[in-house]
């Protein structure tokens, strides 16, 4: 049985949620149905990142390294947000020199 740790972000307001399960269906159903607490108030979620591991113990490591990443460079790179993010910041500090 293969794990999969994944990133969820909110459509309402953008928030994100990193977890661990053997049944990512079920698991996004559970999330977009209000049955997990912390993510009721969020609704709806989309699945914006996914890893499969082969134990759960495996799983579990990865989700917490990353949720260590979380809001950071690492976690920006892990997304493919921080090119984007740094083109960004060179366009604003190229527009604000001038």
């Amino acid at each position: 049985m293969n794990y999969i740790v994944y990133i969820l972000q909110s459509l309402k307001n953008g928030r994100y949620y990193i977890g661990h399960t053997n049944d990512m269906q079920h698991r996004l159903w559970q999330h977009n149905t209000g049955k997990v607490k912390s993510t009721k108030q969020y609704l709806p979620w989309k699945i914006i990142h996914t890893e499969t591991y082969k134990t759960k113990s495996e799983a579990y490591r990865r989700e917490l390294e990353i949720k260590r990443y979380k809001g950071g460079i690492l976690f920006k790179r892990l997304l493919g947000q921080f090119n984007k993010t740094m083109r960004l910041k060179k366009k604003t500090n190229q527009l604000l020199k001038y």
